[in-house]
């Protein structure tokens, strides 16, 4: 636990796995977005622009299942420029969906406790790719909807 905020990177074990079993016990769905850092061989001039565009196409495929969302991301940014490129670029890769309501907001994950059990999921992902370990992905597999990986060489 870190400021009274749940990490999976500082839990045991255990608790990773009562916590993705009970991921397991709910009416959910996951969809994932996978940037392969291995495969990059340039990297763009922005370092965010990694992470916008993977959250772009998340998002995309999110909405591409349910038009109409409300949407709660971590408030990565405390700059209220970047803040603001994040969700222009989220918009963007939108535009193509119609009949869409997507509403956006970012908050602080030690304020909602979704994105602390979030974090748990995005741990997962990075077991199965990053270390190639699937056991705790096992638990949560049939909830995957889409999962998808950029492979992206080189980026502008």
């Amino acid at each position: 636990m870190t400021k009274g905020e749940l990490k999976a990177t500082h839990a045991s074990e255990k608790a990773n796995l009562r916590m993705l079993e009970s991921i397991a016990g709910h009416d959910v769905g996951i969809i994932a977005v996978i940037v392969d850092q291995q495969v990059i061989s340039r990297q763009p001039k922005d370092p965010e622009e990694i992470y916008r565009q993977a959250v772009a196409r998340a998002i995309h495929l999110l909405v591409e299942h349910f038009p109409r969302i409300e949407i709660c991301l971590d408030k990565r940014y405390t700059n209220e420029i970047l803040s603001y490129k994040l969700e222009k670029h989220i918009r963007a890769s939108l535009v193509d969906i119609t009949h869409q309501l997507v509403l956006i907001r970012q908050q602080s994950s030690q304020a909602r406790k979704e994105l602390q059990t979030l974090d748990t999921v995005a741990w997962v992902f990075f077991q199965k790719y990053g270390r190639g370990d699937s056991r705790f992905y096992d638990v949560i597999a049939s909830k995957v909807i889409v999962e998808e990986v950029i492979a992206k060489k080189k980026w502008k």
